[in-house]
């Protein structure tokens, strides 16, 4: 089994701020369909089946976030809800990144809504 490094909203540091840059939170996302999710009492733990890693949430609102990515047209959304302030965002998104890069989260087809983007409303599934 592959250990990952605890994910959660530390500080940004350069990676982490490139990782951010490359991350959209306007998009829809969801738990990937192989990522099984313990809470815990720091936070969580993700496994995901298929890569067979395994992520530390070290923050029970990331949790939140993660959980709220499916019900929620975009990742800011999600944050908005969960409590996320303005201030706070950018370690989320950083966190986000970070989730996306290992496959823990996947960019969702199914929200034809993004700010600004009526055409792809009009698009069917690719």
């Amino acid at each position: 089994m592959t250990l990952r490094t605890p994910v959660d909203a530390p500080p940004l540091d350069a990676p982490a701020v490139a990782a951010a840059r490359q991350f959209d939170l306007d998009a829809a996302w969801t738990l990937h369909s192989q990522v099984a999710v313990r809470p815990e009492p720091f936070g969580a733990l993700l496994y995901h089946f298929g890569t067979r890693r395994l992520s530390f949430l070290k923050d029970r609102r990331l949790l939140t976030v993660v959980q709220a990515l499916a019900d929620h047209p975009s990742a800011s959304e999600a944050c908005l809800v969960a409590g996320v302030t303005p201030a706070e965002l950018g370690r989320y998104e950083g966190a986000l990144a970070n989730l996306a890069k290992s496959q823990m989260i996947t960019e969702r087809s199914d929200c034809p809504a993004r700010r600004g983007d009526t055409q792809r409303e009009e698009e069917g599934p690719e």
